[in-house]
């Protein structure tokens, strides 16, 4: 097999880093935004941060209250 050089492997991950920094940056936009979350703001944006992928779909699926 043809190894894969690394021009082509960040061209296939640019994409993928590029979705998590705007999906991490759109949890911190309305987590900042919400007045009413499921516990504490400073809470919800360390979850944000620190859990690199996980912690924005954490914030989006537990974080915020349904109206």
């Amino acid at each position: 097999m043809d190894s894969i050089s690394q021009e082509k492997l960040l061209v296939l991950i640019a994409p993928l880093i590029a979705l998590q920094l705007l999906l991490t940056l759109i949890s911190l936009i309305m987590c900042v935004r919400s007045k009413d979350l499921n516990g504490p703001k400073i809470m919800w944006v360390l979850i944000i941060l620190l859990g690199s992928l996980i912690g924005p779909v954490l914030f989006f699926a537990f974080g915020r209250r349904s109206s």
